[in-house]
C-alpha cells in the first residue's frame, strides 16, 4: 500500500469520526489504567457496567487499596479473569502508592512494570489520557492492519512499528481509536462489512472474483 491510499483511508477515518476515543468510561488516569487492565479477554459494555459501580465507591489508588482483592472481587465478578485481574490491581494501586505518589507514571517503561500492564495497555494510557501518538495493537488492528495492507506484519509490535512509521503525522495520534473501531463494527473477523466499508477504494483485502461475488 503506497502513502496516498493510507492518507485517503485516514482522511475518510476522521471524516466519518473527527474525535474518536476509547469506549471504555472513565473520568481519570487511573480510572483509564484499571479499566483498561479490566478490558483484557472482556468487552468494553462489560467493564463499563463493572466500573460505574466501582468508581462510585472507589476510583483512587488508596481507596481501591483500602478495598483489597476480596472488597474489589464482588464488584469485577462478571469479568472474564476477575481473580488475577483483582490482585493485579491491587498490587498496581499498591506500587503507584509507594513509588508514583499516588500518580499515574507517564513514562512506558514505568507503566510496563506495573502489575498486570503490558505493551498494550501501555500505549491505551499514554495515547487516551496523556494525549501521545502512540498505537496500541490489539486484535481488531492487528487483523486491519494486516487485511487493509495499511501495516501488515506477524506480530503486535511488527505492525505497531510499521504503523507509527507509516501512518501519517497528523493522524498518528488518533490512529489507533478509528482502527480498533473500524475492526470491532466494520472489519470484523469472520464477516467483514465490505460492502458498507467507507474506505474499501483503497483497502487491499485479497482479490474480488467478480463472478462469485466472492473476494480470492
Amino acid at each position: 500500500m503506497n502513502r496516498d491510499k493510507r492518507s485517503r483511508i485516514y482522511h475518510k477515518l476522521k471524516e466519518l469520526d473527527p474525535k474518536p476515543t476509547t469506549e471504555l468510561s472513565f473520568a481519570t488516569p487511573f480510572e483509564l489504567l484499571v479499566s483498561v487492565i479490566l478490558s483484557a479477554q472482556a468487552t468494553d459494555v462489560s467493564v463499563n457496567k463493572a466500573t460505574a459501580k466501582l468508581y462510585k465507591v472507589a476510583n483512587t489508588p488508596e481507596s481501591v487499596l483500602a478495598l483489597g482483592v476480596a472488597g474489589l472481587k464482588p464488584f469485577i465478578r462478571t469479568i472474564g479473569l476477575f481473580n488475577t485481574k483483582a490482585e493485579n490491581i491491587i498490587r498496581t494501586c499498591r506500587i503507584l502508592i509507594e513509588k508514583h505518589g499516588g500518580e499515574v507514571p507517564r513514562t512506558r517503561a514505568a507503566l510496563e512494570a506495573l502489575p498486570g500492564v503490558g505493551r498494550k495497555t501501555a500505549n491505551v494510557v499514554l495515547n487516551t489520557a496523556f494525549g501521545e501518538a502512540t498505537i496500541a495493537v490489539d486484535t481488531h488492528i492487528f487483523r486491519v492492519a494486516n487485511r487493509t495492507g495499511i501495516a501488515r506484519g506477524k506480530t503486535p509490535l511488527e505492525v505497531e512499528t510499521r504503523l507509527l512509521r507509516l501512518t501519517p503525522e497528523e493522524f498518528r495520534k488518533d490512529a489507533h481509536h478509528w482502527l480498533i473501531l473500524h475492526g470491532r463494527y466494520v472489519c470484523k473477523a469472520r464477516r467483514p462489512l465490505c460492502g458498507a466499508c467507507v474506505i474499501e477504494p483503497w483497502c487491499e483485502y485479497g482479490q474480488k472474483d467478480l463472478r462469485l461475488g466472492k473476494r480470492a
